[in-house]
């Protein structure tokens, strides 16, 4: 594993071991707001984040075992843990988000009273104001690090600072008219929307790594660009392209002039990999296959 590996992992587990410090102090604060500031959508909150630390847990196991290099029985990396951590994570937020709405569900048609104060007021407040921040430097550094695990836990922490949102709505509206208490339950029916929606887009984007989706058309073809831009290169064609732990392995063919010597053939088959790395973000691996333009394939 080369330096740039282990800062890379480093800065992934440091901003992971903030979210989880800042996790554990929000779990214990929103419960205090909800139970005793008498709010269904803050306590919905607070369950909310204590998903959150259970799943700062598995983005440091993914982190961990994720970014191992390669060795005698994992040939290609270990990168696909990493994408299966952040899988987790999608689903844990999809679970998490079916419990607080079938609770809020109930809560509406039962017609639970309820009668929020100030104290679940802050807790909102704060709430928002902390995942926000831990959303921002954790996107950051996900994106620079090029870890689909990290960045899904960024919209972890996105997805708590939106439904503290609609739980400080529901609250503040519950407050300024005692009748509309029912919108406490409404917000926390709306939360668990909210952390769905986030749950399916995570979980979306892993399995279409899981299952080796193309990126997307106008990717691959700044690549065919790159590829036919280098000095040499007659034709690039046969981009084969795979996603594995956020980064894009690609296999290419480039057709060159049949009077080459090899030396000067390899030579160009590597300028092809030092342009997809300089133009083309979070790539990987890259296999140039160098083919004659006066090659016949036998039939």
């Amino acid at each position: 594993m080369n330096k740039t590996d282990t800062s890379d992992i480093q800065a992934g587990k440091k901003v992971t071991w903030v979210g989880a410090g800042a996790n554990a102090l929000l779990i214990v604060a929103k419960f205090i707001a909800g139970i005793f500031g008498h709010s269904q959508a803050m306590i919905a909150d607070a369950v909310h984040s204590v998903s959150d630390f259970f799943t700062d847990v598995i983005v440091l196991l993914g982190l961990h075992f994720g970014r191992k290099a390669p060795d005698a029985d994992h040939h290609f990396g270990h990168a696909r843990i990493e994408t299966l951590a952040s899988a987790v994570v999608g689903g844990s937020l999809l679970v998490v988000a079916i419990l607080l709405g079938i609770n809020a569900t109930e809560g509406i048609y039962d017609h639970a009273p309820a009668n929020p104060t100030w104290l679940a007021l802050a807790g909102a407040g704060l709430s928002i104001i902390v995942k926000e921040i831990l959303y921002q430097y954790t996107i950051r550094v996900g994106r620079r690090i090029t870890s689909p695990v990290v960045i899904a836990n960024a919209w972890h922490h996105r997805s708590d600072a939106l439904s503290s949102v609609a739980v400080l709505i529901g609250i503040g509206g519950a407050m300024i008219k005692p009748e509309w208490y029912i919108l406490d339950s409404f917000a926390a029916l709306l939360v668990s929307l909210l952390i769905a929606k986030v749950g399916v887009k995570i979980l979306y984007q892993a399995f279409r790594e899981m299952i080796d989706t193309a990126p997307s058309e106008e990717t691959v073809e700044r690549m065919r660009r790159c590829i036919e831009g280098v000095d040499g290169v007659i034709d690039g064609h046969a981009i084969k392209v795979r996603t594995s732990g956020g980064l894009h392995h690609v296999q290419v063919h480039i057709v060159v002039d049949g009077g080459l010597s090899v030396f000067k053939g390899h030579q160009i088959a590597k300028q092809v990999e030092v342009c997809l790395a300089r133009d083309i973000a979070s790539i990987g691996e890259t296999i140039v296959h160098v083919d004659p333009d006066n090659y016949e394939p036998k039939s």
